[in-house]
């Protein structure tokens, strides 16, 4: 029996004329004004929004913890299987013989700068630094907190969070928009990636509720990388110069009017890059700070904790391949008990923060690893987007981490590092490693190593917002949108600053997350489906294109 053809046609509406041409007005509008309305209630009612916010991330975490743990083991087994599986693994993401876009070197350097670069930049010292304190073998009683014994575990659970499952998430959501729009000539915007489950209907108020629902996630996962990043950018500002009032009093954390005035900086740029579209500006800062990132590694290669570097690299790989399957489906739940309290707060704190990060994370970098990704086979698509990027983060968490940890209990940091703010602790590790005066000048090739991230990040993320405002349309639009969209990051990033901090910005983003996470679980599902379907039409001899 014949299967039916796929759906190849998938009308989206978009305006013929006036200031929203080739726009979806009903996505566009109403992006706006739920994110105008966030603006208008953080900034009118900051106590009221920040306490809001602070309530109903104890609920979220409480009520869909669970939800987030699984749901992202789904997406990195249904990546793996269609790579590993043959018959899906040789399907070209594109017309069959279609040769890529960019050169291996700067479609990796794109994909891995928008991807994840800056909270790389935050993390690789502060979370092996952190879960050296602090883990869960720690709470559990397994090795002692700050001793050469609990390094193997603060490892494994850093390369868990920044691993396979967080490329994972990305590269699900670029695979199912690269097939349908590049296999299928469907637009390249997330309802696409539905059409197998929901037919011709996406062309109407589901599929614009798909759409804003991505662009919102967008705009608060962006938020929050960016809202890292200014931190960072304001620490390394304050260690070049010892300027007094870049640091709040406790000398640990940025100040807000110094964290304001480097989002403004850094959000002019982008948008400036942004107008300049991929092939030009984001292409040659992508470049640039993969440049700049293998030049720090090699400085930490040289002047760094090399062996002690390099053994948890190794070392903790092979813990984290091998407790993976266990990691990524554990749930702890609150049971009253120290201990079981612990665990569960431990997890919300790091795991389900990260994973709700990455989930609302994906539109963005699925939809422009997809516009980067056309002509590769869907095999080395999932390589390029998961297993090197993986493999570049656990290098740059070992050199860099490892060296933070081996100076704290070998080097004589006397807890220079460990009691250092977050956003700061790179720049205190480097402070140890060398004279204040070759200190200064590392910390700002880092920051402007640090610069080039985040325009990179957030010039793509409103690329790809007006992409799906535009019903998956990929050229240059109008330059008032990027400008309004570039303007609404701005004020939506600062608001929330001032609600609450950085906090406030976490919880807005896990909010943004969720309901995308039920979007690209179905998203997975459709994908498997189409190539089910596929199978069976050339077992039965129907077309599959």
């Amino acid at each position: 029996m014949a299967i039916k053809p796929p759906l190849r046609d998938l009308p989206i509406t978009t305006a013929n004329s006036g200031f929203y041409e080739g726009f979806n007005t009903i996505v566009t509008i109403g992006s706006k004004l739920l994110v105008g309305l966030l603006i208008i209630w953080a900034a009118a009612f900051p106590e009221n929004a920040g306490a809001a916010l602070s309530a109903l991330n104890g609920f979220l975490l409480g009520s869909f913890g669970t939800w987030y743990i699984y749901v992202m083991a789904f997406y990195l087994i249904t990546c793996l299987a269609l790579a590993i599986w043959p018959a899906t693994g040789r399907i070209r993401l594109g017309r069959d013989g279609e040769e890529p876009e960019f050169s291996t070197f700067s479609w990796f350097s794109m994909m891995f700068g928008a991807g994840i670069g800056i909270g790389m930049l935050t993390y690789s010292t502060g979370e092996p630094i952190y879960h050296f304190s602090t883990n869960p073998e720690v709470i559990t009683g397994q090795v002692t907190a700050e001793s050469a014994e609990v390094v193997r575990a603060a490892f494994k659970w850093s390369f868990m969070h920044w691993g396979l499952s967080a490329w994972g998430c990305y590269a699900l959501t670029g695979l199912a928009l690269a097939f349908f729009s590049y296999r299928r000539g469907l637009p390249l915007t997330i309802r696409s990636g539905l059409t197998p489950l929901f037919g011709r209907s996406l062309s109407g108020p589901l599929g614009h509720a798909v759409d804003i629902v991505a662009v919102i996630a967008t705009v608060l996962g962006v938020s929050v990388t960016i809202g890292f990043g200014v931190s960072q950018f304001a620490s390394g500002f304050y260690n070049i110069t010892g300027a007094g009032w870049v640091m709040q009093a406790d000398g640990t954390t940025p100040s807000n009017a110094a964290m304001i005035g480097a989002l403004v900086i850094i959000m002019g740029l982008s948008t400036l890059s942004a107008l300049s579209g991929v092939g030009k500006g984001i292409k040659w800062l992508s470049n640039l700070n993969m440049g700049l990132t293998f030049f720090f590694l090699a400085f930490l290669l040289v002047f760094g904790s090399t062996a002690f570097a390099l053994k948890a690299l190794f070392v903790g790989i092979g813990d984290y391949l091998m407790g993976l399957p266990a990691m990524m489906v554990t749930v702890w739940h609150p049971d009253g008990t120290e201990t079981g309290d612990a665990l569960a707060a431990w997890q919300g704190g790091w795991t389900i923060f990260y994973w709700a990060w990455w989930i609302a994370f994906a539109p963005f970098v699925g939809l422009f690893l997809a516009r980067i990704s056309r002509g590769r086979s869907l095999r080395e698509y999932v390589m390029g987007a998961m297993i090197v990027p993986s493999i570049m983060c656990f290098i740059w968490f070992a050199m860099a981490g490892g060296t933070a940890i081996d100076l704290e209990l070998n080097g004589g940091a006397n807890r220079a590092i460990l009691d250092a703010g977050l956003s700061s602790q790179l720049f205190a590790t480097v402070n140890q490693l060398l004279s204040p005066a070759l200190a200064v000048l590392m910390s700002a090739m880092l920051v402007v190593l640090l610069l080039t991230y985040l325009v990179t990040s957030a010039d793509s993320a409103i690329l790809i917002i007006n992409t799906i405002n535009a019903a998956g349309d990929e050229t240059p639009k109008g330059k008032v949108h990027i400008l309004v969209w570039g303007v609404a990051l701005t004020l939506v990033i600062s608001v929330l600053l001032l609600a609450g901090g950085l906090s406030a910005i976490q919880t807005a983003m896990i909010i943004g997350a969720l309901p995308f996470s039920f979007v690209l679980a179905l998203m997975g599902i459709a994908l498997i489906k189409a190539l089910i379907r596929d199978g069976q039409r050339a077992k039965t001899g129907s077309s599959r294109e």
